[in-house]
């Protein structure tokens, strides 16, 4: 196995493409998936039902590895290359180097086994320990992650702790290792407002105590703006712009981004119209339109000439340092409708 990295980055996925064979034909979940993230960063990779968020994680962590899935490219993870290992090599980083948040901890927790038990059950996979030490470094990670009283509840069913406290538990869980990647798969959905950004704030404050680096997959903006220091935003199976933070909210070169940042709320300004939301579905991702997977839905594509949109896939572009884009439309075009029609209004 090669040890060197293609560049410097601690994670850096390269061409990164999963298909699924089904009766109904070829799935591609993922296409050409590029990115990286240093320690102690925060990328988000955001993006509808369908997009590919979640089965990017799942290639990360291995998890495609023994099904039909079929998965190429690269990840490369502190200089090995995770694509190429085996199910059984693979098992020695999922948990301890690279732990994952899931979206539901109501169906991700056995319901038969103490909440206690399964932590215990995950530190000693990888850590030849008593279950007495286990059991301890247990209790102690979870009262860092804010359970109370948790000499008690580290012998509780799930069932009896609120959707907050087990997301808590399964924080407490993904962390007790020690790991250097953390991927939260939608960490804070069917959460109300106020645990939500408990839950965001515990993982910033242990993320710094770590110097893990993160990955939030997430359809929330909000969680973006106020969690990540990078966004990808997928569409159909692949990215269609990526940059920082700054550059995505404030200066979006591609219609999808505008259309997800028109259908979400602000509250550090008074808006001048309605919420308008992206008309139309995401595409079959067995049938993908031809040219730019966006077009059908896009209002700007009888901008471009010759109707190119629905013939040539556009790449993935530099409009600016660190910032890329996937839109047939020329800079000037961008600008245009960003200053004049979108902007404005949001």
């Amino acid at each position: 196995m090669t040890t060197s990295s293609p560049t410097d980055a601690f994670l850096d996925v390269r061409d990164l493409s999963v298909t699924f064979k089904t009766e109904d034909g070829l799935v591609r979940a993922v296409q050409n998936l590029s990115f990286s993230v240093e320690r102690g960063k925060t990328l988000a990779v955001v993006g509808e039902s369908g997009s590919g968020k979640s089965v990017t994680s799942q290639a990360i962590m291995g998890l495609h590895k023994g099904t039909s899935a079929q998965v190429t490219g690269e990840i490369w993870f502190d200089g090995d290359e995770l694509v190429k290992l085996s199910a059984d090599q693979m098992r020695a980083y999922r948990g301890k180097r690279i732990s994952m948040i899931f979206q539901d901890p109501l169906s991700s927790l056995h319901p038969y086994y103490r909440i206690g038990d399964q932590i215990i059950e995950a530190y000693r996979m990888h850590h030849k320990v008593s279950k007495r030490d286990a059991r301890a470094r247990t209790i102690e990670m979870l009262a860092r992650v804010g359970i109370p009283n948790p000499n008690r509840r580290v012998d509780d069913y799930p069932h009896q702790f609120s959707g907050g406290m087990r997301q808590r538990a399964m924080i407490a869980m993904a962390l007790i290792c020690d790991p250097d990647l953390i991927i939260a798969d939608e960490p804070t959905t069917a959460l109300d407002v106020t645990v939500q950004a408990q839950i965001l704030e515990l993982i910033k404050d242990l993320q710094s105590e770590f110097n893990s680096a993160v990955i939030i997959i997430t359809h929330d903006l909000g969680v973006v703006a106020e969690t990540a220091d990078d966004v990808v935003v997928m569409y159909g199976g692949s990215c269609v712009e990526q940059g920082s933070v700054r550059d995505v909210f404030y200066r979006p070169r591609m219609p999808y981004t505008w259309g997800l940042l028109a259908s979400m709320p602000r509250m550090d300004r008074d808006r001048k119209g309605r919420l308008d939301p992206i008309p139309g579905s995401p595409p079959s991702l067995i049938n993908l339109p031809n040219g730019c997977v966006f077009h059908p839905r896009c209002a700007y594509a009888g901008q471009v000439a010759d109707g190119l949109c629905g013939v040539t896939k556009p790449g993935l572009s530099s409009v600016g340092a660190g910032h890329s884009a996937r839109c047939h439309l020329d800079n000037a075009q961008k600008d245009q409708i960003w200053d004049l029609q979108i902007r404005p209004t949001l």
